[in-house]
Protein backbone atom coordinates (compact mmCIF):
# COMPACT_ATOMS: atom_id res chain seq x y z
CA UNK A 1 0.00 0.00 0.00
CA UNK A 2 1.46 3.38 -0.83
CA UNK A 3 3.27 5.16 2.09
CA UNK A 4 1.91 8.31 1.61
CA UNK A 5 -1.64 6.97 1.06
CA UNK A 6 -1.29 5.54 5.12
CA UNK A 7 -0.19 8.83 6.12
CA UNK A 8 -2.85 10.98 4.84
CA UNK A 9 -5.62 8.03 6.63
CA UNK A 10 -3.27 8.52 10.03
CA UNK A 11 -3.47 12.17 10.15
CA UNK A 12 -7.15 11.76 9.33
CA UNK A 13 -7.71 10.11 12.13
CA UNK A 14 -5.47 11.89 14.45
CA UNK A 15 -7.56 15.08 13.72
CA UNK A 16 -10.78 12.86 14.43
CA UNK A 17 -9.43 11.96 17.72
CA UNK A 18 -8.22 15.88 18.51
CA UNK A 19 -11.73 17.32 17.85
CA UNK A 20 -13.85 14.78 19.03
CA UNK A 21 -11.46 15.59 22.55
CA UNK A 22 -11.42 19.18 22.16
CA UNK A 23 -15.73 18.91 21.70
CA UNK A 24 -15.83 16.49 24.84
CA UNK A 25 -13.78 19.05 26.78
CA UNK A 26 -15.62 21.81 26.24
CA UNK A 27 -19.00 20.13 26.09
CA UNK A 28 -17.39 19.58 30.22
CA UNK A 29 -16.44 23.42 30.16
CA UNK A 30 -19.94 24.13 29.63
CA UNK A 31 -21.78 21.97 32.07
CA UNK A 32 -19.58 23.10 34.73
CA UNK A 33 -20.26 27.10 33.84
CA UNK A 34 -24.35 25.99 34.50
CA UNK A 35 -23.65 24.18 37.28
CA UNK A 36 -22.28 27.18 38.74
CA UNK A 37 -24.76 29.20 37.76
CA UNK A 38 -27.45 27.02 39.05
CA UNK A 39 -26.31 26.38 42.51
CA UNK A 40 -28.33 26.44 45.02
CA UNK A 41 -29.31 30.17 46.13
CA UNK A 42 -28.55 31.35 49.73
CA UNK A 43 -31.64 33.18 51.62
CA UNK A 44 -31.50 35.80 53.74
CA UNK A 45 -35.13 37.08 54.88
CA UNK A 46 -34.48 41.13 56.58
CA UNK A 47 -37.89 40.97 59.24
CA UNK A 48 -38.51 43.92 61.17
CA UNK A 49 -41.42 44.98 63.95
CA UNK A 50 -44.44 47.12 63.06
CA UNK A 51 -43.03 49.08 59.99
CA UNK A 52 -45.83 49.86 57.96
CA UNK A 53 -45.74 50.08 53.95
CA UNK A 54 -45.96 53.54 53.63
CA UNK A 55 -42.78 54.87 55.71
CA UNK A 56 -39.89 54.82 52.93
CA UNK A 57 -38.69 57.28 50.77
CA UNK A 58 -38.80 54.24 47.79
CA UNK A 59 -42.90 54.73 48.40
CA UNK A 60 -42.98 58.31 48.79
CA UNK A 61 -42.76 59.34 52.50
CA UNK A 62 -41.76 62.30 52.76
CA UNK A 63 -40.40 62.11 56.31
CA UNK A 64 -37.68 59.66 55.98
CA UNK A 65 -34.59 59.25 53.79
CA UNK A 66 -33.98 55.22 53.12
CA UNK A 67 -31.20 55.35 50.25
CA UNK A 68 -29.69 51.82 51.40
CA UNK A 69 -33.70 50.51 50.95
CA UNK A 70 -34.18 52.32 47.81
CA UNK A 71 -31.44 50.66 46.37
CA UNK A 72 -32.46 47.52 47.18
CA UNK A 73 -36.31 48.34 45.71
CA UNK A 74 -34.37 49.60 42.46
CA UNK A 75 -32.91 45.79 42.02
CA UNK A 76 -36.28 43.49 43.37
CA UNK A 77 -39.44 42.97 42.97
CA UNK A 78 -41.75 44.96 45.39
CA UNK A 79 -45.07 43.93 45.83
CA UNK A 80 -46.76 47.42 46.97
CA UNK A 81 -50.15 45.52 47.73
CA UNK A 82 -48.14 43.31 50.37
CA UNK A 83 -50.12 42.20 53.11
CA UNK A 84 -49.91 41.06 57.16
CA UNK A 85 -52.78 38.76 56.82
CA UNK A 86 -53.28 38.78 60.89
CA UNK A 87 -51.63 42.25 61.38
CA UNK A 88 -50.03 41.45 64.85
CA UNK A 89 -46.34 40.07 65.87
CA UNK A 90 -46.85 36.51 66.37
CA UNK A 91 -49.42 35.25 64.09
CA UNK A 92 -47.21 37.00 61.28
CA UNK A 93 -43.87 34.84 62.41
CA UNK A 94 -45.96 31.59 62.50
CA UNK A 95 -47.18 32.08 59.27
CA UNK A 96 -43.90 33.42 57.71
CA UNK A 97 -42.35 29.62 59.40
CA UNK A 98 -45.41 27.95 58.49
CA UNK A 99 -47.10 28.56 55.07
CA UNK A 100 -50.00 28.52 56.60
CA UNK A 101 -53.06 30.67 57.99
CA UNK A 102 -53.41 31.41 61.60
CA UNK A 103 -56.50 30.05 62.27
CA UNK A 104 -54.60 26.41 60.63
CA UNK A 105 -51.26 26.62 62.98
CA UNK A 106 -52.91 27.97 66.01
CA UNK A 107 -51.18 31.27 66.99
CA UNK A 108 -53.79 33.58 66.69
CA UNK A 109 -52.68 35.80 69.04
CA UNK A 110 -49.18 37.25 70.51
CA UNK A 111 -47.64 34.99 73.23
CA UNK A 112 -48.78 31.13 72.39
CA UNK A 113 -46.41 28.71 71.35
CA UNK A 114 -46.31 27.51 67.55
CA UNK A 115 -46.47 23.66 67.73
CA UNK A 116 -42.89 22.39 67.86
CA UNK A 117 -43.93 19.64 65.04
CA UNK A 118 -44.89 21.77 62.44
CA UNK A 119 -43.07 21.59 59.58
CA UNK A 120 -41.36 25.13 59.39
CA UNK A 121 -39.19 26.86 56.73
CA UNK A 122 -35.57 26.03 58.29
CA UNK A 123 -36.86 21.86 58.49
CA UNK A 124 -37.00 22.09 54.90
CA UNK A 125 -33.99 23.77 54.37
CA UNK A 126 -31.82 21.78 56.38
CA UNK A 127 -33.21 18.59 54.45
CA UNK A 128 -32.34 19.96 51.40
CA UNK A 129 -28.57 20.57 52.27
CA UNK A 130 -28.37 24.27 53.45
CA UNK A 131 -27.15 25.81 56.75
CA UNK A 132 -29.66 28.00 58.75
CA UNK A 133 -30.08 30.38 60.71
CA UNK A 134 -31.97 33.27 63.11
CA UNK A 135 -30.80 36.50 65.01
CA UNK A 136 -33.24 38.55 67.13
CA UNK A 137 -36.92 38.35 68.01
CA UNK A 138 -38.41 35.22 67.91
CA UNK A 139 -41.99 35.36 69.77
CA UNK A 140 -43.02 32.13 68.76
CA UNK A 141 -42.55 30.22 72.12
CA UNK A 142 -44.95 31.95 74.61
CA UNK A 143 -43.18 31.04 77.51
CA UNK A 144 -42.19 34.24 79.06
CA UNK A 145 -40.67 37.25 76.96
CA UNK A 146 -37.56 37.08 78.32
CA UNK A 147 -37.17 33.53 78.57
CA UNK A 148 -34.50 31.13 76.44
CA UNK A 149 -35.97 29.25 73.88
CA UNK A 150 -33.97 26.31 74.48
CA UNK A 151 -32.18 23.99 71.55
CA UNK A 152 -34.14 21.65 69.99
CA UNK A 153 -37.93 21.27 68.73
CA UNK A 154 -38.68 25.00 70.30
CA UNK A 155 -36.35 26.30 67.49
CA UNK A 156 -38.06 24.86 64.88
CA UNK A 157 -35.29 23.69 63.17
CA UNK A 158 -32.86 26.84 63.20
CA UNK A 159 -29.36 25.87 63.44
CA UNK A 160 -27.14 28.73 64.51
CA UNK A 161 -29.27 31.00 66.69
CA UNK A 162 -28.48 34.22 68.49
CA UNK A 163 -31.88 35.62 69.52
CA UNK A 164 -34.70 36.26 72.50
CA UNK A 165 -38.19 34.96 72.67
CA UNK A 166 -39.61 38.92 73.00
CA UNK A 167 -38.04 42.57 74.11
CA UNK A 168 -38.79 46.16 73.37
CA UNK A 169 -35.61 47.15 75.37
CA UNK A 170 -33.54 48.27 72.35
CA UNK A 171 -30.28 49.28 74.50
CA UNK A 172 -28.15 46.09 76.65
CA UNK A 173 -31.01 44.17 75.30
CA UNK A 174 -31.36 40.30 76.55
CA UNK A 175 -30.82 37.23 74.05
CA UNK A 176 -29.37 34.04 74.02
CA UNK A 177 -26.35 32.38 72.71
CA UNK A 178 -26.60 28.86 70.26
CA UNK A 179 -26.50 25.97 73.09
CA UNK A 180 -25.24 28.02 76.25
CA UNK A 181 -28.54 28.48 78.43
CA UNK A 182 -26.92 31.62 79.98
CA UNK A 183 -28.64 35.07 79.87
CA UNK A 184 -26.51 37.93 77.05
CA UNK A 185 -26.62 40.98 76.65
CA UNK A 186 -25.75 42.83 73.30
CA UNK A 187 -23.38 45.33 73.92
CA UNK A 188 -25.21 48.55 72.54
CA UNK A 189 -28.37 48.98 70.37
CA UNK A 190 -29.79 46.37 69.55
CA UNK A 191 -30.36 47.12 65.90
CA UNK A 192 -26.49 47.01 65.02
CA UNK A 193 -25.03 44.25 67.72
CA UNK A 194 -27.39 42.06 65.49
CA UNK A 195 -26.60 43.36 62.24
CA UNK A 196 -23.06 42.79 62.90
CA UNK A 197 -23.42 39.40 64.77
CA UNK A 198 -25.34 38.04 60.45
CA UNK A 199 -22.03 39.80 58.97
CA UNK A 200 -20.28 37.44 61.18
CA UNK A 201 -22.50 34.56 60.00
CA UNK A 202 -22.27 35.32 56.47
CA UNK A 203 -18.10 35.66 56.33
CA UNK A 204 -18.01 32.26 57.71
CA UNK A 205 -19.76 30.66 54.92
CA UNK A 206 -17.70 33.00 52.52
CA UNK A 207 -15.45 29.36 51.72
CA UNK A 208 -18.64 27.07 52.47
CA UNK A 209 -19.90 25.23 49.63
CA UNK A 210 -23.43 24.60 51.74
CA UNK A 211 -25.86 27.71 50.55
CA UNK A 212 -27.84 29.25 53.79
CA UNK A 213 -31.13 30.42 54.78
CA UNK A 214 -30.86 33.12 57.46
CA UNK A 215 -33.45 35.06 59.10
CA UNK A 216 -32.64 38.25 60.50
CA UNK A 217 -35.41 39.35 62.87
CA UNK A 218 -35.44 43.65 64.40
CA UNK A 219 -37.49 44.55 66.99
CA UNK A 220 -37.23 47.99 65.30
CA UNK A 221 -39.05 50.29 64.34
CA UNK A 222 -41.35 48.85 66.82
CA UNK A 223 -42.17 51.61 70.17
CA UNK A 224 -40.56 52.25 72.52
CA UNK A 225 -40.17 55.61 69.43
CA UNK A 226 -37.45 57.15 70.99
CA UNK A 227 -34.75 54.68 72.14
CA UNK A 228 -32.87 55.00 68.87
CA UNK A 229 -28.95 56.29 69.09
CA UNK A 230 -29.08 59.98 69.30
CA UNK A 231 -27.31 60.52 66.25
CA UNK A 232 -30.53 59.15 64.45
CA UNK A 233 -33.10 61.02 66.67
CA UNK A 234 -31.73 64.08 66.18
CA UNK A 235 -32.27 63.81 62.08
CA UNK A 236 -36.19 64.45 62.93
CA UNK A 237 -37.50 67.10 64.32
CA UNK A 238 -41.42 66.61 65.40
CA UNK A 239 -42.32 69.91 64.36
CA UNK A 240 -41.53 69.15 60.66
CA UNK A 241 -43.40 65.84 60.58
CA UNK A 242 -45.82 65.87 58.10
CA UNK A 243 -48.70 63.71 59.23
CA UNK A 244 -50.99 61.81 56.77
CA UNK A 245 -54.40 62.93 56.55
CA UNK A 246 -55.81 60.60 58.47
CA UNK A 247 -54.46 61.39 62.37
CA UNK A 248 -57.24 63.82 63.91
CA UNK A 249 -56.40 66.59 64.80
CA UNK A 250 -56.46 65.70 68.99
CA UNK A 251 -53.41 63.59 68.23
CA UNK A 252 -51.57 65.96 65.48
CA UNK A 253 -48.83 67.02 68.28
CA UNK A 254 -48.23 63.10 69.71
CA UNK A 255 -47.93 61.36 66.55
CA UNK A 256 -45.72 63.95 65.17
CA UNK A 257 -43.33 62.87 68.47
CA UNK A 258 -43.91 59.74 68.30
CA UNK A 259 -43.11 59.44 64.21
CA UNK A 260 -40.31 61.35 65.13
CA UNK A 261 -38.82 58.43 67.15
CA UNK A 262 -40.31 55.79 64.34
CA UNK A 263 -38.25 57.22 61.30
CA UNK A 264 -35.07 57.47 63.43
CA UNK A 265 -35.41 53.99 64.30
CA UNK A 266 -35.79 53.63 60.75
CA UNK A 267 -32.74 55.46 59.39
CA UNK A 268 -30.56 53.37 61.85
CA UNK A 269 -32.17 49.96 60.12
CA UNK A 270 -31.53 51.65 56.80
CA UNK A 271 -28.42 51.92 57.28
CA UNK A 272 -27.77 48.90 58.88
CA UNK A 273 -29.25 47.21 55.41
CA UNK A 274 -26.40 48.96 53.57
CA UNK A 275 -23.73 47.48 55.82
CA UNK A 276 -25.42 43.86 55.13
CA UNK A 277 -25.25 44.38 51.31
CA UNK A 278 -21.96 45.84 51.32
CA UNK A 279 -20.84 42.53 53.37
CA UNK A 280 -22.62 40.57 51.09
CA UNK A 281 -20.67 41.65 48.29
CA UNK A 282 -17.59 41.49 49.52
CA UNK A 283 -18.07 37.73 50.22
CA UNK A 284 -18.82 37.01 46.90
CA UNK A 285 -22.37 35.88 48.37
CA UNK A 286 -24.83 38.83 46.46
CA UNK A 287 -25.23 37.62 43.36
CA UNK A 288 -26.94 34.32 44.31
CA UNK A 289 -28.15 35.40 47.41
CA UNK A 290 -32.32 36.23 47.56
CA UNK A 291 -32.77 39.13 50.02
CA UNK A 292 -36.54 39.28 51.13
CA UNK A 293 -36.97 42.38 53.17
CA UNK A 294 -41.14 42.78 55.51
CA UNK A 295 -42.23 43.48 58.22
CA UNK A 296 -44.84 41.44 60.26
CA UNK A 297 -47.25 44.33 60.68
CA UNK A 298 -47.61 48.26 60.38
CA UNK A 299 -48.50 50.90 63.09
CA UNK A 300 -51.38 53.23 62.89
CA UNK A 301 -49.34 55.77 64.58
CA UNK A 302 -52.21 57.99 65.13
CA UNK A 303 -54.27 57.29 61.91
CA UNK A 304 -58.08 56.44 62.11
CA UNK A 305 -57.58 57.63 66.21
CA UNK A 306 -55.74 55.06 66.72
CA UNK A 307 -51.82 52.98 67.24
CA UNK A 308 -50.22 50.20 66.80
CA UNK A 309 -52.02 47.31 64.84
CA UNK A 310 -54.28 44.71 64.70
CA UNK A 311 -56.90 46.77 62.83
CA UNK A 312 -57.72 46.22 58.78
CA UNK A 313 -56.68 49.96 57.27
CA UNK A 314 -53.64 50.55 55.20
CA UNK A 315 -51.25 51.79 58.26
CA UNK A 316 -51.84 48.87 60.35
CA UNK A 317 -51.72 45.76 57.44
CA UNK A 318 -50.03 46.80 54.33
CA UNK A 319 -46.34 45.73 54.53
CA UNK A 320 -43.21 46.24 52.97
CA UNK A 321 -42.41 43.16 50.87
CA UNK A 322 -39.32 43.64 48.42
CA UNK A 323 -37.52 40.20 46.58
CA UNK A 324 -34.14 41.07 45.45
CA UNK A 325 -33.49 37.78 43.26
CA UNK A 326 -30.55 36.51 41.43
CA UNK A 327 -30.37 37.60 37.31
CA UNK A 328 -30.20 33.95 36.38
CA UNK A 329 -33.48 33.02 37.58
CA UNK A 330 -34.23 35.82 34.89
CA UNK A 331 -37.08 37.47 36.42
CA UNK A 332 -38.04 40.94 35.76
CA UNK A 333 -37.56 43.54 38.48
CA UNK A 334 -40.08 46.10 39.60
CA UNK A 335 -43.66 46.70 41.06
CA UNK A 336 -46.17 43.90 41.23
CA UNK A 337 -49.61 44.60 41.96
CA UNK A 338 -50.59 40.71 43.50
CA UNK A 339 -51.50 41.02 47.30
CA UNK A 340 -48.78 38.65 48.52
CA UNK A 341 -50.06 37.34 52.06
CA UNK A 342 -47.62 36.28 55.19
CA UNK A 343 -48.66 32.21 54.21
CA UNK A 344 -47.01 33.25 50.89
CA UNK A 345 -43.62 33.83 51.71
CA UNK A 346 -42.15 30.50 52.38
CA UNK A 347 -43.73 28.38 49.25
CA UNK A 348 -42.56 31.07 47.37
CA UNK A 349 -38.82 31.18 48.49
CA UNK A 350 -39.28 27.18 48.03
CA UNK A 351 -40.16 27.95 44.65
CA UNK A 352 -37.12 30.36 43.93
CA UNK A 353 -34.87 27.61 45.17
CA UNK A 354 -36.51 24.87 43.60
CA UNK A 355 -37.32 22.69 46.57
CA UNK A 356 -40.33 21.18 46.55
CA UNK A 357 -43.51 22.50 49.02
CA UNK A 358 -44.80 20.38 51.74
CA UNK A 359 -48.34 20.03 51.52
CA UNK A 360 -48.93 21.67 55.24
CA UNK A 361 -48.48 24.74 53.35
CA UNK A 362 -51.62 27.06 52.60
CA UNK A 363 -49.90 29.95 50.65
CA UNK A 364 -49.14 30.87 47.34
CA UNK A 365 -46.23 30.07 44.97
CA UNK A 366 -45.48 32.90 43.47
CA UNK A 367 -42.60 32.17 41.23
CA UNK A 368 -44.95 31.38 38.04
CA UNK A 369 -46.52 34.75 38.84
CA UNK A 370 -43.22 36.30 38.57
CA UNK A 371 -42.07 34.33 35.22
CA UNK A 372 -45.53 35.57 34.11
CA UNK A 373 -46.94 32.19 33.69
CA UNK A 374 -50.23 32.48 35.57
CA UNK A 375 -52.41 35.84 36.94
CA UNK A 376 -52.90 35.17 41.19
CA UNK A 377 -53.46 37.41 44.46
CA UNK A 378 -55.90 39.42 43.14
CA UNK A 379 -57.51 39.12 46.43
CA UNK A 380 -56.34 37.94 49.59
CA UNK A 381 -57.88 37.74 53.76
CA UNK A 382 -57.13 39.85 56.76
CA UNK A 383 -58.47 38.39 59.92
CA UNK A 384 -58.68 39.09 63.94
CA UNK A 385 -60.36 37.35 66.20
CA UNK A 386 -59.12 39.30 69.00
CA UNK A 387 -62.23 41.49 70.37
CA UNK A 388 -60.20 41.67 73.60
CA UNK A 389 -56.52 42.83 72.04
CA UNK A 390 -54.53 45.45 73.41
CA UNK A 391 -54.55 47.12 70.28
CA UNK A 392 -58.26 46.07 68.70
CA UNK A 393 -60.04 48.05 70.93
CA UNK A 394 -63.51 48.44 71.35
CA UNK A 395 -63.28 52.26 71.49
CA UNK A 396 -61.74 52.42 68.09
CA UNK A 397 -64.78 51.06 66.66
CA UNK A 398 -62.91 47.59 66.56
CA UNK A 399 -64.02 43.87 66.78
CA UNK A 400 -63.77 40.72 65.56
CA UNK A 401 -63.63 40.90 62.03
CA UNK A 402 -62.71 38.95 58.70
CA UNK A 403 -61.94 41.78 55.16
CA UNK A 404 -61.09 40.89 51.91
CA UNK A 405 -58.77 43.35 50.36
CA UNK A 406 -58.05 43.38 46.43
CA UNK A 407 -56.05 45.80 44.78
CA UNK A 408 -58.72 48.34 44.52
CA UNK A 409 -61.14 47.70 47.64
CA UNK A 410 -60.95 47.07 51.34
CA UNK A 411 -64.37 45.09 52.86
CA UNK A 412 -63.95 43.96 56.49
CA UNK A 413 -67.28 42.26 58.24
CA UNK A 414 -67.70 41.91 61.87
CA UNK A 415 -69.88 39.33 63.55
CA UNK A 416 -73.03 41.74 63.50
CA UNK A 417 -72.67 42.84 59.90
CA UNK A 418 -70.98 45.02 57.44
CA UNK A 419 -68.20 47.10 59.06
CA UNK A 420 -66.26 49.41 56.56
CA UNK A 421 -65.73 49.65 52.69
CA UNK A 422 -63.20 51.94 51.17
CA UNK A 423 -62.67 52.35 47.51
CA UNK A 424 -58.50 52.91 47.85
CA UNK A 425 -57.45 54.18 44.52
CA UNK A 426 -60.00 57.38 44.60
CA UNK A 427 -59.99 57.41 48.83
CA UNK A 428 -55.97 56.45 49.53
CA UNK A 429 -56.61 57.49 53.26
CA UNK A 430 -59.45 55.25 54.34
CA UNK A 431 -61.29 58.40 55.11
CA UNK A 432 -64.86 57.58 53.24
CA UNK A 433 -66.74 54.20 54.76
CA UNK A 434 -69.01 53.79 51.47
CA UNK A 435 -70.91 50.82 53.77
CA UNK A 436 -74.49 51.56 52.91
CA UNK A 437 -73.45 53.96 50.47
CA UNK A 438 -76.49 53.93 47.68
CA UNK A 439 -73.50 54.25 44.97
CA UNK A 440 -71.89 51.31 45.98
CA UNK A 441 -74.32 48.59 46.39
CA UNK A 442 -73.47 46.52 43.84
CA UNK A 443 -69.18 46.95 44.99
CA UNK A 444 -70.11 45.84 48.50
CA UNK A 445 -72.31 42.88 47.50
CA UNK A 446 -69.59 41.79 45.44
CA UNK A 447 -67.05 42.10 47.86
CA UNK A 448 -69.60 40.57 50.73
CA UNK A 449 -69.85 37.47 47.84
CA UNK A 450 -65.75 37.16 47.19
CA UNK A 451 -65.22 37.33 51.33
CA UNK A 452 -67.66 34.18 52.13
CA UNK A 453 -65.98 32.31 48.90
CA UNK A 454 -62.56 32.92 50.14
CA UNK A 455 -63.83 32.39 53.78
CA UNK A 456 -65.54 29.01 52.54
CA UNK A 457 -62.46 27.92 50.58
CA UNK A 458 -60.36 28.57 53.78
CA UNK A 459 -62.68 26.68 56.02
CA UNK A 460 -63.19 29.53 58.31
CA UNK A 461 -66.38 29.42 60.32
CA UNK A 462 -65.90 33.17 61.24
CA UNK A 463 -67.03 32.05 64.99
CA UNK A 464 -66.67 34.65 68.03
CA UNK A 465 -63.02 35.16 68.92
CA UNK A 466 -63.46 33.57 72.05
CA UNK A 467 -64.79 30.12 70.21
CA UNK A 468 -61.00 29.93 68.70
CA UNK A 469 -59.68 30.83 72.35
CA UNK A 470 -61.68 27.32 73.55
CA UNK A 471 -60.52 25.11 70.93
CA UNK A 472 -57.14 25.82 71.25
CA UNK A 473 -57.23 25.65 75.34
CA UNK A 474 -55.86 29.44 75.94
CA UNK A 475 -56.59 31.62 78.37
CA UNK A 476 -57.01 35.48 79.13
CA UNK A 477 -56.67 37.33 81.94
CA UNK A 478 -57.87 40.55 83.01
CA UNK A 479 -55.42 42.74 81.07
CA UNK A 480 -56.56 40.61 77.83
CA UNK A 481 -53.33 39.33 78.00
CA UNK A 482 -52.89 35.56 76.56
CA UNK A 483 -50.52 33.60 79.51
CA UNK A 484 -48.89 30.25 78.34
CA UNK A 485 -50.94 27.69 78.58
CA UNK A 486 -50.87 25.94 74.99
Amino acid sequence: MNTNFMKKICYSIFAAVLIAFSSCSENKKDTSAKSENTSPPNVLVILTDQWRAQATSYAGDPNVNTPNLDELAKTSVNFKNAVSGMPVCSPFRASLLTGQRPLTHGVFMNDVQLDTNAVTIAKVFNKEGYDTGYIGKWHLDGRGRLQNVAPGKRRQGFKFWKGNECTHNYNKSVYYDNDDPDRKIWDGYDTFEQTDTAIDYLKEKKSSNSPFMMILSYGTPHAPYHTAPEKYRNRFDPDKIQLRKNVPDSLNARAKKDLAGYYAHIAAIDDMIGKLISNLKNTGKYENTIIVFTSDHGDLLGSHGAYKKQQPYEESARVPMLFHIPQNLRISIGERAALMNSEDIMPTLLGLCDISIPTTVEGINYRPYLEGKEQVGDATLLTCVQPFGQWNKVQHGAREYRAIKTQRYTYARGLTGPWLLFDNKIDPYQLNNLVGNEGYTSVQDDMEKLLYQRLEETGDEFLPGLAYIKKWGYSIDETGTVPYTH
